[in-house]
C-alpha cells in the first residue's frame, strides 16, 4: 500500500507543475501560493467535517502541532514560495527536476536528526541522482 500511496502522489505532483506554470503566468508567485493554500486548506478542512474526524484534530499534541507548523513554514510557506517563484521565472521541465533533488537533503537530515540508517543503496541512489541533476543542469 506504501509503495500504491506513493506512486499516486508522485503522479499528482508531476502533473501539478504544468497546471501552475499555466496559472502563473497571469498572477505573482505569492498570489498563487494564497489561492493554492486556501483550495487545499478549504478542500482538506470539508473532508475532515464530512468524514467526522474532527475529533482526531482537535486531540494532536501540542509537540505535534508544532512540528507540523515548522514542517508548513519549510515546505508550505517558504518551499513552495521559492518554487512558485522559480515556476514563474523557469521553464518547468529544469524547476521539478532540480525541486525533486530534495530526497537528497531529505536522506542526510533522517540520518543526522532521527538516526536513519545510511545503507549503501541510499548512498548510490543519492549519488545517482547528483550525477542526474548535474547532466542535465
Amino acid at each position: 500500500m506504501v509503495v500504491l500511496l506513493s506512486l499516486f502522489g508522485m503522479i499528482c505532483w508531476g502533473i501539478a507543475p504544468v497546471f501552475a506554470k499555466a496559472a502563473l503566468k497571469n498572477i505573482d508567485p505569492v498570489a498563487g501560493l494564497v489561492l493554492r493554500t486556501i483550495f487545499a486548506a478549504s478542500v482538506v478542512s470539508g473532508w475532515v467535517i464530512i468524514s467526522g474526524n474532527f475529533s482526531k484534530v482537535s486531540s494532536i499534541p501540542a509537540s505535534t502541532w508544532w512540528l507540523i507548523g515548522i514542517e508548513a513554514l519549510l515546505a508550505t510557506l517558504v518551499g513552495d514560495l521559492a518554487y512558485y517563484a522559480a515556476l514563474k521565472k523557469g521553464d518547468v521541465s529544469l524547476v521539478t527536476i532540480i525541486m525533486s533533488s530534495s530526497p537528497l537533503i531529505t536522506i542526510l537530515c533522517s540520518v543526522l536528526f532521527l538516526g536513519e540508517q545510511m545503507t549503501l543503496m541510499r548512498l548510490i541512489g543519492a549519488t545517482l541522482v547528483i550525477a542526474g541533476i548535474i547532466l542535465i543542469v
